[in-house]
């Protein structure tokens, strides 16, 4: 048996909707159907026959017995305070129902059995966990002959989940009463809902999500086709071509070919002005391999920073920062990436005295209040 006790990130906020919903099943189900549903509960469940409007919500929060409620609103609970967290409380609120909804349509197209629970509701809250948190890990217990917990990618599990678990290996084993069709139809309801929000930017972006990861991709396999067909980043730009090549020949070490320090440069450029800043921080690091004292422009040393940091690269992070700080110390916000740079040290460096320096340095000309406050809270954290 497999089974998911936690996952590697946090809410920031508390999910209050997704305590609400659960607390809500809960009573719900002790009302109905603590030891069998009551006659008069059968009205709110879905009847695919002669269905209500009202029922593609109600049967949503109706569950036959123990294990069913306890099956679905333990992956509420590990997969939705997160995806609640992300879309907000009416947000999350509206992913909930809609998903119920979907769910129902799905099983009323192909079946006239009534159906229950919040199965669905959960498959499409799960969904969006899938698109939103696809790199994170998630820790599985594990009991067969042996007992013992395993960590996996969200990716990867929640994959297994949807397509082996739910329509090859649970159906042999379980009463032939589950709706998998309504599991399906809210796994597809979550995840479409999640990538048109990111798509449409009505939710933010973090570069980790599976709508980045897929743009990336596109992005990646577009370039290297532009690059195959004999492109040549530089023609038709010569002024800048060789303002670039002085450049690298200027800062080049010996040894190194600057004819190869003068494509990573034009590919880095090249993807940045794409806006596939992974890429572009993957070739900068290739960069310095050849070369540790390379600087780029000041935008694209600051990007290449950045995207360093969002990929969890601490320490490349902080280097690239550091590079920013001492080749483009006039920058009009400066004292930002000093901010940064400090909460790297900080909080994933393991550097207290680098990070104490840069910090107090600044907070004497932050003005951006929430930027100030948590400057002032980690250099009390550091100091205390």
């Amino acid at each position: 048996m497999l089974l998911p006790i936690r996952t590697s990130i946090q809410p920031r906020r508390t999910p209050y909707t997704n305590y609400v919903l659960i607390l809500a099943n809960i009573i719900i189900f002790i009302l109905t159907s603590f030891r069998h549903i009551q006659p008069w509960a059968q009205m709110f469940m879905l009847t695919p026959a002669r269905p209500h409007i009202w029922q593609f919500v109600t049967y949503a929060f109706l569950h036959a017995n123990l294990m069913h409620i306890f099956g679905n609103m333990y992956f509420l609970y590990l997969f939705g305070n997160n995806v609640n967290d992300k879309l907000g409380n009416l947000g999350y609120l509206c992913l909930y129902l809609g998903g119920a909804v979907f769910a129902g349509i799905g099983h009323t197209l192909l079946h006239q059995n009534p159906v229950l629970g919040a199965s669905g509701a959960v498959a499409a809250v799960t969904g969006a966990y899938l698109v939103l948190f696809p790199r994170t890990v998630i820790t599985v217990i594990y009991w067969f002959i042996f007992i013992g917990t395993w960590e996996i990618s969200a990716l990867y599990f929640i994959a297994f989940k949807l397509v082996i678990w739910d329509n090859i290996i649970e159906p042999k084993f379980s009463a032939s009463a589950v709706a998998y069709d309504a599991h399906l139809a809210g796994y597809v309801f979550g995840m479409l809902a999640i990538i048109v929000l990111l798509a449409t930017k009505l939710i933010d972006s973090r570069h980790t999500d599976l709508w980045s990861i897929i743009r990336q991709w596109n992005r990646r396999r577009r370039f290297r086709d532009t690059v195959a067909s004999g492109y040549d980043p530089f023609k038709g730009a010569n002024v800048r071509k060789s303002v670039w090549a002085k450049e690298v020949a200027s800062k080049t070490t010996p040894g190194v070919h600057p004819e190869e320090t003068t494509r990573l440069r034009a590919e880095i450029a090249a993807l940045i002005n794409q806006r596939n800043l992974a890429a572009a921080a993957e070739r900068y690091l290739e960069l310095l391999k050849l070369d540790t004292e390379q600087v780029l422009s000041r935008q694209y040393q600051l990007d290449v920073a950045n995207q360093l940091m969002s990929m969890g690269k601490w320490a490349e992070s902080a280097r690239a920062y550091e590079v920013f700080l001492a080749h483009y110390s006039t920058y009009e916000h400066i004292e930002q990436v000093r901010l940064m740079l400090g909460v790297l040290y900080s909080r994933y460096l393991n550097e207290p005295e680098k990070a104490v320096e840069l910090l107090e340095a600044a907070r004497e000309k932050l003005t951006d209040a929430g930027q100030k406050k948590m400057c002032s809270d980690e250099l009390t954290r550091l100091q205390n």
